[in-house]
Parts: structure tokens; sequence; C-alpha cells
């Protein structure tokens, strides 16, 4: 009997031919796998739940309009916590974007194949699983002892080290997903490879890039161990020249999550919601703009 000929008509389905014993384990591992996902699922909303009641009704419009209350005062809100956390934020990406996307840059379209290419890929993969709470030694070591204050320099230049290799990563990934034909054709034309690399393959892997970015901004929005070693924390305003102590989001809800006082306590639910909320929406951009990259 030849391939093309059909089976008799007595033959059992194909699921009807698998013995026993593995029709049970499949069952089984179908079952335990639901399970585990409805556990993980109940346990997410749960928090989430927690979240936006004890968040929800924390929230005023003091919160984002009055600084953060002294100990056992009342009232009081985050709005300089929130600034410095952005601040904070946007130096630090700003920072690790030109150099993480040159560094991916570098991994795929000149380093290919290279020993340096392979160690750089390496460095970044032990970076990007380092406890971040080593980063904020690192930094506090490196920048907050020689210069002899806490400040919103070393703060940014920690989360700069946490969000590069998210970035070199994506880069990586979204430029070698590019088709070499395109490199073929700018080169065909007489393009020299930096040429090729500005007008293709970044244009091609724009949306991914900046998915990279945005997946790093939001890997960073919400680090508190490496700011306890570098920016610290104030109640006040935080200096133009970001020396001395930084007022910043993550911090904050730790310190007042910790605290005796009720009114510290509502604040930082309030801060919770603010970044899990902040999180969630700079993630759902990330999705869609690498989700059109794709289709693309």
């Amino acid at each position: 009997m030849n391939a093309a000929s059909p089976l008799p008509a007595d033959t059992p389905p194909a699921w009807g031919r698998v013995r026993a014993s593995r029709r049970i384990a499949d069952r089984i591992l179908k079952v335990s796998a639901t399970l585990f996902s409805l556990i993980s699922v109940v346990v997410l909303f749960w928090i989430l739940g927690m979240l936006l009641v004890q968040g929800g009704t924390s929230l005023s419009l003091d919160v984002f309009t009055k600084i953060t209350p002294g100990p056992g005062s009342e009232g009081g809100g985050l709005v300089n916590a929130i600034a410095g956390s952005l601040v904070l934020t946007l130096l630090g990406i700003a920072v690790a974007t030109p150099v993480g996307v040159l560094a991916g840059t570098y991994l795929v379209e000149y380093g290919r194949g290279s020993i340096l290419a392979a160690v750089i890929g390496f460095l970044n993969d032990v970076l990007l699983s380092a406890p971040s709470i080593l980063i904020g030694l690192f930094v506090y070591t490196l920048v907050v002892q020689p210069m002899g204050t806490y400040s919103g320099w070393a703060g940014a230049i920690a989360l700069a080290i946490i969000a590069l290799p998210v970035i070199v990563r994506t880069t990586a990934d979204m430029l070698g997903l590019v088709p070499s034909t395109l490199r073929e054709a700018g080169a065909a034309l007489g393009a020299p490879t930096s040429l090729v690399t500005q007008r293709v393959t970044w244009r091609a892997a724009k949306a991914g890039i900046v998915t990279g970015i945005l997946l790093a901004l939001a890997r960073i929005a919400g680090e508190t161990a490496p700011l306890l070693f570098t920016a610290l924390n104030n109640n006040f305003w935080f200096s133009p020249s970001l020396m001395g102590g930084v007022s910043n989001l993550p911090v904050t809800i730790f310190q007042f999550a910790s605290a005796p006082y009720e009114n510290w306590r509502q604040l930082a639910w309030a801060g919770a919601l603010i970044i899990t909320v902040t999180i969630l929406l700079i993630s759902i951009v990330a999705r869609y703009a690498l989700r059109k990259d794709i289709v693309r």
C-alpha cells in the first residue's frame, strides 16, 4: 500500500490508536495546566482587586497636588514623589536608550559571529537577570560614596543600568527579524553598512525597538531597591541640581507602607495604584506596538 492509498475502513481514529496510558497522561497534564492557570489568574485578580479597593478609596485631588506629609500628620499627597519618579525614570531611560540601541545594533549588524559579540551578549544576559539591589549597591560604591551624598544622578544611573539589557536584547531580536534581502538590496545600491542600518534596518524594526524601550521603561518605573542606595528619599521637593535625597514614589510607598501611621498607609495604597496603572498602560502600548510590527 503506497502513501496515497486510503486507510482500511476498520482502522480506528488516530486518537484511538494512542495507548491508554498516554491518553491518561495527556488529560492529567491538561487538567493540571488549566488548574494552575486558574489559580494564577485568581491570585492576580485578588491582588488587583485589593489594590483597586484600597488604592481607589485613598485617591483624591490632594494626592496629585500636595507634598508628602510628615510623621503623624494628616492630609498631604504624593506630588513631589510622583515628580521625582518621573525625573529619575526619564533620565534613566534617556541614558539607556542610545547605549542599548547602539549595542543591540552592533550585535546584529557589525559583530555577528565574533567573539566580542558573544561576550557582550552573554554579559547582557547576566545583567538582565541580576538582582536590582546588587545594581544599587554597585552604583552606591561607584557614585554615591565618591560624591559623599545621595543624588538623583546616582538613582538615574542605577535605573539606566537596569533598563540597558532589556533594550539591548529587544533591539538585537528585532533587528534579527529583518530579512537579509533588505540589507543586500541596500548594499547592491552601493550604500555603506552604516547607511543601510539607518535607512533600512532601523526603519524596518522601529516598532520593535520602541517596544523594547517601553518595556524597559515599565521595568524601571517601580524599582525600589536600587533607589534606596542611590537617590534615597525625602518629604519635600527635591533640589533642581538633584543633589541630596530625591523624593520618589517607590521608596515613598516602601516607607509609608511599613509605617504605623494610618494616613501614610493610605497614601502608600494610592501610590501603589498609580504605579500599577502606569506600568499597565505602558505594557499595553508596548504589546500593541509589537503586535503591529509583527503583523506588518
